[in-house]
């Protein structure tokens, strides 16, 4: 019965699929095959659990969101047109986590220690980036490096909280904002 249920939700969506104008049905099949898997992996992982009803629930959800997600419009050439290469990201992550460590390290010596100053600041500086994603991954990579949290993002300018003004007057120009647009590939 679930099966069947299932069966007739793939062939619905499959119909859907056709339906779509201004995509290649392949192409489309494509992408929606891949969030699907993405999904249901997604739903694996956080489940931890195996039994028949769990994997046809978390089936059936993936399938319902690829659905309303195509049914909505959300699922098109857009949504792929970003790509990262694996050898930035490589590169990316490992300085990020450094910059953390090295934050929290900092934040942890003047929450402690009475002779390092807190004077919080708001800084303004206009970001390089020039994809959303790109403008994405600098304002969260700047929200967790502890001391600093993006206020406010836009193409044109980014408003940050630092906890120094040293903190605050690094940002403008800063290597983070070098890295992310190498990472997008501006430089």
């Amino acid at each position: 019965m679930l099966l069947s249920s299932i069966f007739a939700m793939c062939a619905a969506a499959y119909d859907e699929f056709k339906k779509q104008a201004g995509m290649n049905t392949e192409r489309s099949l494509l992408m929606s095959a891949t969030l699907f898997v993405v999904l249901f992996g997604f739903w694996l992982l956080l489940s931890g659990y195996f039994t028949p009803f769990l994997l046809a629930s978390g089936a059936g959800c993936a399938l319902a969101v690829v659905m309303f997600s195509r049914r909505m419009g959300i699922i098109d050439g857009d949504a792929y047109q970003h790509r990262l290469s694996v050898r930035t990201v490589l590169f990316y992550w490992p300085w990020l986590a450094k910059e953390i460590i090295k934050s929290g390290w900092d934040v942890s010596l003047r929450i402690v220690h009475p002779d390092y100053p807190i004077s919080p600041t708001l800084a303004r500086f206009k970001p390089s980036q020039r994809s959303d994603l790109g403008l994405v991954i600098h304002a969260n990579s700047i929200t967790l490096t502890p001391g600093t949290i993006s206020v406010e993002v836009s193409a044109d300018e980014f408003v940050v909280h630092a906890l120094t003004e040293q903190g605050a007057a690094a940002l403008a120009d800063s290597d983070m904002d070098r890295r992310v647009s190498k990472l997008e590939g501006k430089a």
